[in-house]
């Protein structure tokens, strides 16, 4: 139970320090009149810290932190992996190029699963534990949900805010 409640106390920093990253992008909020972005104006940044290194993203709308909608770009590159997790909200994908492969479950495979091409749209059920990986292209990749955003790695040692000893 203390270790669960220390993951819920990282989870929420990393959240509050995604949320400051992404702010520092200015994203607009619907409240503020329309939303265009065009992809030559998106600012790419390395991270989340939630993720493993060699993510990159864009907000492009709302704040992960607040309980507003929010849409995110984000870049995986080749051979990129994402360890078994879940997510407390809706997660809504559309794949814009390349392939992100999913696997449900505790035990990943990085095989076989669900092959998402260019185009492809998939929404995934909160808390359905989920593992994700790229092939030789990588992807890039829309995500839209209702913060707060958040991602549990089923198994803590996968999760990339731990210290490493």
């Amino acid at each position: 139970m203390r270790h669960h409640m220390m993951l819920t106390v990282v989870a929420v920093v990393c959240a509050v320090a995604f949320a400051a990253r992404a702010s520092a992008q200015a994203a607009a909020t619907p409240s503020a009149g329309p939303i265009v972005v065009h992809a030559p104006g998106i600012s790419w940044a390395d991270g989340p810290p939630s993720l493993p290194r060699g993510a990159q993203f864009a907000l492009l709308e709302g704040n992960p932190a607040e309980a507003v909608p929010l849409t995110l770009r984000l870049k995986f590159p080749p051979n990129y992996r994402v360890p078994p997790h879940w997510h407390a909200v809706l997660e809504h994908v559309t794949v814009l190029s390349g392939t992100l492969n999913v696997g449900m479950g505790e035990q990943p495979t990085y095989s076989g699963g669900t092959a998402l091409s260019a185009s492809s749209y998939a929404v995934m059920p909160q808390k359905m534990v989920h593992y994700a990986w790229t092939g030789s292209d990588g992807v890039v990749f829309q995500l839209h949900s209702v913060g707060p955003w958040s991602i549990t790695y089923v198994n803590p040692k996968d999760d990339p805010r731990q210290a490493r000893p």
